[in-house]
């Protein structure tokens, strides 16, 4: 059944305004995470035209068949399909395993146009040289791309579950219509973050959201952190405990940074000492991203007492540049609200009466007023979290 299909029942609303309330929620997650906005922001439904004459394209190089009124691509018409995942074309043309879609000549090869689908009531379909339907999958992906960087470009991303299928589909149409000529130069595949049962999905009710952890009190750049202490080719395990660790760092990280702040402006040529921790940041980042490595590089720099303070801060903001965690954006202190205040002082009472429920209930009201509480040997400090 198609989902959005099934969305549009179940709310009464059309399709597209499904579509644009994701939209929506999409790019209102990705500015909390200080993710820059593509200067291109493209929708399948606003290019079909292009897919319609790239799949021309594709008919006329002899690389397509028609079959149960449906446009297939021909993996047998290019002789390096699966190069990517390294897939063996001969397994492959063996038929090992038998495909739902009878109309496929080879088990692997994929629907470039769709007028007859297991989707009987398909919502958005358009006109088309093969009949009114909608296009296949990988196909959007080529023809927007293709639209808007050219027929070859430097850096393609994904995850890694796209490799062995739409990746490999991607290359084969793309190379396919512009002469068997290389795409894209570079591919980024992301790894997957797990929990302790494994991949998060929506269908195994694992699926996280920044709003689930908006709700928990989490900073939302406190998960981009997070996200940085790990390699993005190596599975991420996340965990509350694991997100609390990132938010001591961060927090910690926004502390230094208001108390340089407060006490300096930040240098305009940071000398040599302190630039030899950017440099080694950058060599860090240049090494196929290593953001663990480039965060070791702005801890080594805090705790190195021979760097001024002033460098410090201005190299912290080169740094920053790239990690994206809006240092620059650092308030000073501000005055705790005596309300705060007040409740500290009652929490504390709680504790000398040994009362610890009722003072773990205090400082959740503090955590949730949206103050960081911590007990020192000289009394509880607080700070207003970012």
């Amino acid at each position: 059944e198609d989902k959005m299909e099934k969305r549009s029942r179940e709310t009464g609303k059309s399709v597209f305004d499904i579509a644009q309330f994701y939209t929506y929620a999409f790019f209102s997650d990705e500015e909390k995470l200080n993710i820059i906005r593509p200067v291109v922001v493209c929708k399948a439904t606003d290019n079909i035209p292009e897919m319609i004459e790239m799949i021309k394209e594709l008919e006329a190089g002899g690389h397509t068949y028609i079959a149960g009124g449906n446009v297939y691509f021909s993996i047998d018409s290019i002789d390096d399909y699966g190069k990517l995942a390294r897939l063996k074309l001969d397994d492959l043309r063996s038929g090992a395993r038998i495909d739902v879609d009878s109309n496929k000549k080879n088990p692997k090869d994929f629907a470039l146009w769709f007028t007859n689908s297991k989707f009987k009531n398909q919502a958005m379909t358009w006109d088309s040289p093969w009949g009114v339907g909608y296009p296949g999958w990988h196909i959007e992906c080529s023809a927007m791309s293709m639209k808007y960087l050219g027929n070859h470009f430097d850096i393609h991303c994904g995850g890694i579950d796209a490799i062995p299928v739409h990746h490999t589909n991607e290359i084969a149409q793309s190379e396919a219509a512009c002469g068997h000529k290389p795409w894209v130069n570079y591919w980024c595949h992301g790894e997957f973050l797990i929990n302790d049962h494994g991949k998060m999905s929506k269908t195994g009710g694992e699926f996280l959201t920044l709003t689930v952890l908006e709700n928990k009190g989490y900073n939302p750049l406190v998960y981009r952190y997070f996200c940085l202490s790990g390699h993005y080719r190596t599975q991420l395990k996340f965990s509350y405990e694991a997100l609390d660790h990132s938010k001591v760092a961060f927090n910690s990280l926004i502390s230094t940074v208001r108390r340089l702040k407060e006490s300096c402006q930040a240098s305009v040529t940071p000398k040599e000492n302190a630039m030899s921790y950017y440099n080694a940041f950058i060599a860090a980042m240049n090494n196929d991203l290593n953001t663990p490595q480039a965060m070791a590089q702005l801890w080594s720099l805090i705790s190195d007492n021979e760097v001024i303070d002033s460098d410090k801060l201005a190299v912290l903001y080169k740094m920053d540049e790239i990690l994206g965690l809006r240092l620059k954006e650092v308030e000073m202190e501000a005055e705790v609200p005596e309300e705060i205040k007040a409740l500290s002082m009652q929490r504390l009472e709680l504790k000398k009466a040994k009362d610890y429920a009722g003072s773990d209930a205090i400082r959740q009201k503090i955590l949730d007023l949206g103050y960081d509480l911590k007990d020192t040997p000289k009394g509880p400090i607080i700070t207003k979290r970012m």
